[in-house]
């Protein structure tokens, strides 16, 4: 099975104009993501998929492999769609966080071993919630699971609710999820979902992948125990002092 693992990244970031070209101990952000995915025995290529020119020159300059796409794409995923339709071939797309510096390409691994299962559509991870805070941050989307390991779906508010049990308490009484924002398609999945019209649970929630569920498509989920650092504003670049 040939996996193509992409990176997006956009430099007109409206919270963090330049992020996939910030420093990093050193390396940009873009770097760091490519150097981790490149560690991943299980893609057989890793490309950087960008519109800006200041980052295709960076990348092809470290020795990365990077291509041009189109300006006016509204997620990631149909980024990774143009630059799967110019490299065909491959079974699997894997849509690697550009803004993730610090990436277990263990997370990867996880994702890639769900298409092991031919039935397998579109996959991601998910992680136990353990705090209160991180349990009610509607920043943190949470994921509901059923028996067969899929998601059926996506919320930013805390789901499910359990009746008859103040918040503070709730985990105590049941296992949430969190959402990791690292998506596997298969590639003729791929190209179906981004010709799909946004829907009314992804307009509700802001959530592309709930456009996906609302279409019948299955989500395979995967767990990690692994903790992710997205860099989404620049006060985030201070968590990440530990790591370098």
């Amino acid at each position: 099975m040939k996996i193509l693992g992409i990176i997006p990244a956009r430099y007109a970031s409206s919270r963090f104009p330049g992020k996939p070209l910030v420093d990093i101990g050193g390396k940009t952000m873009i770097q760091r993501v490519y150097g981790q995915a490149k560690k991943c025995r299980s893609l057989s290529e890793v490309i950087v998929a960008t519109d800006d020119d200041r980052i295709f020159k960076h990348v092809t300059g470290f020795g990365g492999v990077a291509v041009m796409t189109g300006s006016n794409h509204q997620s990631g995923t149909d980024r990774c769609a143009e630059v799967a339709r110019l490299h065909p071939g491959y079974d699997v797309i894997i849509n690697i966080q550009g803004d993730e510096p610090f990436i277990d390409p263990e997370q990867i691994t996880k994702l890639t071993n769900c298409f092991d299962d031919a039935d397998t559509q579109l996959a991601t991870l998910v992680k136990r919630i353990f705090t209160e805070q991180e349990l009610h941050n509607t920043n943190s989307p949470k994921v509901v699971i059923n028996r067969l390991s899929e998601a059926i779906y996506f919320s930013r508010a805390t789901l499910p609710h359990i009746r008859g049990q103040e918040p503070e308490n709730w985990l105590e009484f049941h296992v949430f999820y969190k959402h990791i924002g690292i998506y596997g398609y298969r590639a003729d999945v791929l190209q179906q979902i981004t010709l799909l019209p946004v829907s009314p649970l992804e307009k509700a929630e802001s959530l592309e992948q709930l456009r996906w569920i609302d279409n019948g498509y299955r989500i395979k989920v995967a767990e990690t125990e692994l903790e992710t650092h997205a860099v989404d504003v620049p006060e985030d670049l201070e968590k990440l002092k530990f790591d370098i």
